[in-house]
């Protein structure tokens, strides 16, 4: 049975306080670098955003325009407006807690207050929309994020100076990375009643997983920029040709439009270079042994190439270190990701539970306002 509870509201309001603060966020560290003389730092946290912001109204607007179903296009054109001034992720907010509000206070009854809707039906609304709007997370979080905490960590271990904030917020960045992808993966779970629920042992274990994983690889990479950063940038561009080349090869179907689809799959292919992702809702044994086999090998060369080579770019102690977190963020984090899905899986670890309790012909409704676009996506 779908559930909505106020737990779940309260952190979808604290979501929703999180995103606004963080927009604050990356204005004033973009003016911080920007007052220390540091420009091209400053210039590239606010194109990070902006590309960001681009893209993931790009996509609200799509799902708005492809979901809608009512005669009135005079609202739609209004919504089209509203992204055009980049706060379309507020509408969607909006709707959320809308519905949010709905399912967890006043749906009691068979019927809402206006005996129009099942409860069932609000819960699935609301569940949808924290699925869109956490999907658009990944994609920022991929596009934003992540590189802000690539050129954060980097100009650590350049400047070699000791700042405890900077540290902190790092780490910061870097559970949040890894917590957007598990509110993904729980809200998409949700919003699939085939799918069986996580528990919260399995949500911690995936979050130690991605985690890990995710924080050995930036700092292999950022190893290799500050080696150089030209090869670092050849390499990149490599990972992201081969995810991109995956896509294409998986003949996804997330848009209905070809030019969205082939956005989408450039975006999942910059998604790949950093964590595996599940495009098609498949069984993927090989396919994430092969990632992360690849991931291993390429981690383990660049050390090699550090200790034999020794460039001075870089102090002893903090290639040490490096090295020590490097190689134990990816031991860990890749016995965690075999521990979750040989013992922590849904699939595994739970039961599957039938759907009794739902009314006559809600079955019906829900299926009618099911997203197309995540009836074969599923994020492992």
């Amino acid at each position: 049975m779908m559930t909505f509870t106020k737990a779940t509201f309260f952190f979808l309001v604290v979501g929703f306080i999180i995103y606004v603060i963080d927009i604050g966020v990356d204005f004033w560290v973009a003016s911080k670098y920007f007052c220390q003389g540091q420009y091209s730092w400053s210039i590239s946290i606010l194109c990070f955003r902006g590309l960001s912001s681009l893209v993931t109204q790009i996509f609200s607007y799509e799902w708005f325009k492809n979901d809608w179903e009512g005669p009135d296009t005079g609202k739609l054109k209004w919504i089209r407006l509203v992204h055009l001034f980049q706060c379309g992720i507020f509408i969607r907010y909006w709707f959320a807690l809308k519905y949010g509000y709905q399912a967890a206070f006043k749906q009691k009854s068979s019927t809402d207050a206006s005996g129009t809707y099942p409860p069932n039906l609000i819960k699935k609304q609301a569940i949808d929309t924290m699925t869109d709007i956490n999907m658009l997370k990944v994609f920022k979080t991929f596009l934003e994020t992540t590189p802000q905490l690539f050129v954060q960590i980097y100009t650590l271990m350049e400047c070699g100076k000791d700042n405890f904030y900077k540290y902190a917020a790092a780490m910061m960045s870097l559970c949040g990375i890894s917590v957007s992808m598990v509110d993904y993966q729980i809200s998409l779970r949700k919003s699939l009643p085939d799918k069986d629920k996580f528990r919260e042992p399995s949500k911690f274990i995936y979050l130690l997983y991605k985690l890990l994983t995710i924080s050995s690889w930036i700092l292999s990479i950022l190893l290799v920029t500050l080696l150089s950063v030209r090869i670092s940038a050849i390499l990149l561009i490599f990972l992201w040709i081969c995810g991109f080349a995956w896509t294409l090869k998986q003949h996804t179907t997330f848009c209905k439009s070809m030019k969205m689809e082939y956005l989408y799959r450039t975006i999942v292919g910059i998604i790949l270079i950093f964590t595996f992702f599940n495009i098609k809702g498949r069984r993927t044994k090989v396919c994430i042994s092969i990632y992360y086999a690849t991931h291993t090998v390429v981690t383990l060369g660049i050390l090699f190439v550090y200790v034999f080579w020794k460039p001075s770019v870089i102090k002893e102690i903090c290639f040490t270190i490096a090295s020590i977190l490097t190689i134990f963020g990816l031991v860990l984090g890749i016995i965690f990701l075999v521990v979750y899905y040989k013992y922590f899986h849904p699939t595994t670890y739970c039961k599957p539970q039938a759907h009794l309790d739902e009314n006559d012909g809600v079955t019906e409704l829900i299926d009618r306002v099911k997203p197309d676009r995540f009836q074969n996506f599923l994020m492992q």
